[in-house]
């Protein structure tokens, strides 16, 4: 795995945070604002854009991976609420996955994800519980398959976590 960053994870989405972002102040200097930090792609076919919290009762890392999915008409965003770290386990967008595409970054655990449309990645995991303000979208359809594919993988690696591939502390 590999620490995240906005350079990396540039092919699967934006990172979601305040390194490097434009910060200005606002309300009357009584904050700042760290501005654009991704964008919501979820109007595609008639949809709109959600927001809604995950919550995480226990830390979700798999000991295999079994599946993929990806939203082929939007982006979807995990922005954790407090200090959550994730997995974000993603290949790209385009055809069928195939396991050696897989790449896995790791957040500080104040970092978040979104996703361009069409990647593919892992659903959630979470070394921590906790919450996640989550933007994604609702369409014309039944339920959420409007804009949903998932496919199961061939192989089921194990996502390991070991001495090269440490799992960030966030520290204040």
């Amino acid at each position: 795995m590999a620490p995240l960053t906005r350079e990396a994870f540039l092919p699967f989405g934006d990172v979601i945070d305040d390194t490097g972002a434009t910060v200005f102040p606002t309300n009357d200097g009584t904050a700042l604002r760290i501005h654009e930090l991704g964008i919501a792609d979820c109007q595609a076919d008639g949809g709109r854009t959600l927001f809604s919290i995950f919550r995480m009762r226990q830390a979700s890392l798999p000991d295999t991976i079994r599946l993929m999915e990806r939203h082929p008409l939007s982006s979807q965003a995990f922005v954790p609420l407090g200090i959550v770290r994730l997995v974000a386990l993603v290949a790209q967008a385009g055809s069928r996955p195939e396991v050696s595409e897989l790449q896995a970054f790791v957040t500080n655990g104040r970092q978040g994800v979104n996703y361009r449309r069409g990647t593919w990645h892992h659903p959630l995991i979470t070394l921590d519980p906790g919450d996640f303000l989550v933007v994604d979208r609702a369409g014309p359809g039944a339920a959420f398959t409007q804009d949903y594919e998932e496919v199961a993988l061939a192989a089921t690696p194990r996502l390991a976590l070991n001495a090269a591939s440490p799992i960030p502390e966030y520290k204040s």
